[in-house]
């Protein structure tokens, strides 16, 4: 497992390089969907603090098992009925994707006392089976996130199609970033725009070419889920 993240990190590293940028500038977060308390307890004393889950039951059973300093992101479609579970377990939501969802987020972390880091998912690839909201939409939702107390926006993230070729998902980690600099051109606040949460295991590196600082590994990081 150590062996693994520093593997990423090195990756990470150079990758940012080549582009220009300063590997602090990329998050790496671990996704640990589907993987045993073990196992992310491993990762956690490798050094790894930023762990993404994508359903809120399994969330539910694992985060209370693990170290309290741990950080954790809901990288998965959130339902606004499920919501309410999300206050004391993630820190990060990156699937924001409809004004009315901002909103209920927003309730439920206020009526806890929390503040919760935001990323609107934007489905800029237009697929029919990816959630997100239309590019359209993004800057509506953000000023939302910008307006309510309970959340703080921190910028964007997408899903491109799968592809088993990385430079078949650029044209869409650019779309990404080319909408941040137009919603920045716009006016909205760079505090709001920080983040581009994209790329995965198969293309993260393509992603930081493209301008992510957040990438999300799984199987580089744990291996294959089978």
């Amino acid at each position: 497992m150590r062996s693994n993240i520093k593997n990423v990190a090195q990756r990470i590293a150079a990758a940012a390089a080549g582009a220009g940028r300063r590997p602090d500038d990329v998050m790496l977060l671990a996704i640990s969907k589907t993987m045993p308390v073990p196992r992310i307890e491993e990762a956690a004393l490798a050094g790894q603090v930023h762990f993404g889950e994508n359903r809120i039951q399994e969330a539910r059973e694992k985060i209370p098992q693990l170290p309290e300093d741990l950080i954790w992101h809901l990288v998965g479609h959130l339902q606004s009925n499920k919501a309410k579970y999300c206050p004391g377990l993630f820190s990060w939501i990156h699937s924001i994707d409809s004004v009315s969802l901002a909103r209920e987020v927003a309730r439920r972390y206020r009526d806890k006392g929390e503040v919760c880091k935001a990323l609107v998912q934007v489905n800029v690839s237009g697929e029919e089976v990816k959630h997100g909201c239309e590019p359209g939409e993004t800057g509506e939702i953000l000023t939302i996130l910008m307006e309510e107390e309970g959340i703080e926006p921190e910028g964007l993230m997408t899903m491109p199609p799968w592809d088993l070729d990385p430079e078949a998902a650029r044209p869409w980690f650019r779309a990404l970033r080319e909408l941040r600099d137009e919603l920045a051109g716009q006016g909205l606040p760079g505090s709001a725009l920080k983040h581009l949460s994209m790329g995965m295991t198969g293309d993260f590196e393509v992603a930081i070419e493209e301008g992510a600082t957040i990438v999300r590994i799984g199987t580089a990081i744990f291996g294959s889920r089978g």
